[in-house]
Formats: structure tokens, sequence, C-alpha cells
């Protein structure tokens, strides 16, 4: 990769370009869903197990994604897999819009969550890639790359009401369907925006030598505390915008709320950045888990505005940062042409979590206690997260190379 390229000159602009692919793969294909569950939930008469269980099949494409990634990224590179899936996601969330039944609509979330996979991990690769060109930056520009995400959730949160209400207005049998519409557009504008960036980077995902894997065992406390993270955060982000609006909060102030938490997102790669360079073992993982576990109980003890936005701003301006602490973990630890196969490790797992989190959760929340109950759940499963990442250990400086290579 010649020094003259786009990623060593502007690696700020460069990161906010492949940022775009977070904001499709969770931002909008993912994180959206939970503006677009009060709507359908209410026209398809469906009950909350079925409603979480839509991104329960999200979680499981993503989870098969996550599986189906290196063998493509070795292929066909990181570049060309960030950008298959970009379109395909695109495609499936426009697809979304034009079916009613429950299980086309299952379909299509498992289709998506498959692409979104290939974008999320194949973009983290290319992430830590350019953190390693620039690294005393590296925490920042690969925290970036994440907060990408919450571009993706502001966004979402204008864009589904506004399409929700023209439809409504055009007197169209399932208004949301035009919100699907409208986001799987703005996904194809996000593809062809950051084409420019991510072919800036270097996307080998392996040295000649041969492939790149790392120990389970020796991350061992780090993948249960990120799994525990998947099992956690999804519920909150699956289900409050339900809950606010079972305790009657008003749609505009719902939309005010869900933007603010984007923009959190946006901040936490600056908020975190020192903190993920520091930290070799779980430390940042642990602390980031405990702070969402506080975030998620804040709007089940109280309703108050006050109590709801700080919610909103705290899991904002944490969440994604627990996934940009593990990749940080997997660059202090392993030998680089390992990166690929310890950042799909561990999205392996953050899928899996995903997987079990919103069906629990909306089984617990069709029972007495509701969609609170739902949530204690969760914050319960990021505290257990955040004791199982402090008891990661970073590895000794003389077994990278053979953690990487093992």
């Amino acid at each position: 990769m010649e020094h003259t390229s786009l990623a060593y000159r502007r690696p700020l602009l460069t990161a906010l370009g492949i940022s775009l692919g977070a904001a499709i793969s969770l931002g909008l294909s993912r994180f959206s869903y939970a503006l677009l569950l009060p709507p359908m939930r209410d026209d398809l008469s469906w009950s909350y197990l079925l409603a979480g269980s839509m991104n329960t099949a999200n979680a499981f494409g993503y989870f098969v994604g996550a599986l189906i990634t290196p063998a493509l990224m070795r292929r066909f590179g990181a570049q060309r897999a960030l950008m298959a899936g970009a379109v395909l996601t695109a495609l499936f969330m426009l697809l979304s819009g034009v079916v009613t039944e429950a299980t086309m609509l299952l379909t299509q979330r498992v289709l998506a969550g498959i692409a979104s996979a290939f974008i999320f991990i194949s973009g983290g690769v290319l992430a830590a890639r350019l953190g390693a060109m620039h690294a005393e930056r590296a925490g920042f520009l690969i925290g970036l790359y994440y907060g990408g995400t919450g571009f993706g959730i502001a966004s979402a949160a204008l864009l589904v009401p506004a399409s929700i209400d023209a439809a409504s207005a055009h007197g169209a049998a399932h208004a949301w369907q035009w919100a699907w519409f409208a986001l799987g557009g703005l996904c194809l504008l996000m593809t062809l925006a950051m084409t420019g960036p991510a072919y800036s980077i270097d996307g080998t995902t392996a040295t000649p030598g041969g492939r790149g894997h790392f120990k389970v065992r020796a991350f061992g406390f780090g993948l249960a505390g990120y799994f525990m993270f998947g099992v956690g955060y999804i519920g909150y982000m699956t289900f409050v915008i339900a809950l606010l609006k079972e305790q009657g909060m008003q749609q505009s102030v719902i939309t005010v709320f869900y933007a603010a938490l984007g923009i959190a997102v946006l901040a936490s790669s600056r908020i975190w950045a020192g903190m993920l360079d520091r930290f070799k073992g779980g430390q940042s993982l642990a602390i980031l888990n405990a702070l969402l576990a506080l975030a998620t109980l804040l709007p089940v003890l109280s309703s108050a505005p006050v109590a709801v936005f700080a919610s909103g701003l705290l899991f904002g301006a944490v969440f994604l940062s627990v996934v940009a602490s593990t990749t940080a973990l997997v660059r202090h630890n392993l030998a680089p042409h390992a990166w690929s196969a310890g950042i799909s490790g561990f999205t392996t797992v953050f899928a899996f979590g995903q997987i079990v989190g919103p069906t629990i959760v909306g089984w617990i929340s069709d029972a007495a206690g509701g969609l609170q109950r739902g949530l204690v759940f969760s914050a319960a499963a990021l505290l257990l997260g955040a004791v199982l990442a402090s008891r990661q250990r970073a590895l000794p400086a003389d077994s990278t190379e053979l953690a990487g290579q093992a």
C-alpha cells in the first residue's frame, strides 16, 4: 500500500468513511428495528416473544455470517467482503418492506444478519489495519469505526418516524413498510460513500506463510464476558423504545431520545480511546459492561425524562466501545496476521449471545412484570459479563506470536 493512499494521508477521513459500514450493519440493519417494533407489533398483532424473535433471527444470521466471513476475506479480501455485505444488507432491508407474513420477515432478518456480519467483521479488520498504520492514534481510529453505528442510529431515529408519518398520510396499508424502503435506500447511498476509503487500506488478512489463528483458551474469560454482553445489551436495544411507549412517552421525545443515544455513540470513540490503548487485558470490557448494566436499569427504576435520557446517553456512550475493546484486546495480544481470526472469534460469541438475548427478554416480558422485568434480566447479564471480563489477563509479551500461530 503506497504512502500516498488516503489511509496514510487522511486517517481520520478514512476511519469515518469505513465507519459507514458499522452504520449500515448495526445502526440501520439491526438497531432501527427498535423503532419499527412497536408499529409492526401493533399492525401485525405480535407477542413480545415473536417481536423479540425478529432480532433473534437477525442475530442468528449474524452468527452464521461470522462463521463464513474469515473464509470470504481470505478468498476475496476484506474490501470485497465489506462491499458485498453492504449491498446485500441494503437489498434485504428493501425486501422487508414488501412482505407482512412473519415467516418471510424472519427469513429477511436472517439474511440481513448474514450480510451485516460480512460488513462488520471485514470493516473491523480494516479498522485494525488502519490503526496499525497510525499506532499513536490506533484506539481512537478503531473506536471511530465502531462509533459509526451511532450515525446509523441517529439517522434511523429521524428517518423511521418521518417515513411512517408520510406513509400514514398517503393511506398506506402498512405504514412501517415505507421505513424499510427508506432505510434500504440510505444503506445504498452509504455503500457508495465508503467505497474509496475502504479500498485505500490494505485488506490482506493473512501472511504468505499461512492462516492466522488464536487460542480460544487464552481468551476464555474475555470471550465469556463478551458473550454476556451480547445477551444483555441486545435486550435494551430491542425493547427500550417499546418500554418508553408503554410508559407514555410522546413520539417526538422518543425520536430525540434515540437520536441522542446515537450521537453519544459517535462521541464514544473519543471518550474511551485512551482506555483502549492503555489496558491490554479485559479491564476495558469489564468497566464498560458494568456501566451498561447501570444504564439498562435506569428506565426500569424511573420513567422520569431525566433518568430516561441519562440512560440513553450513558448506553450510547458505552455499548459500541465494548465492541471496540475486543478489537483492541485482539490487537494488543495477537500478531497482525491473526487479527482476522481473533476478531471473527469474538464476533462469533457476540453473535451467539445476541441470539439468546431477545427471545429470553421477549418471553420474560410477555409474563407478569412486563418489559421492566425483561430489562432487569439484561442488566444482570451485563453485570455477569463485567465479572467474567475482569478475569481476562493480557498474554505475556513473548507468547503473542505463538498465540497468533497456534
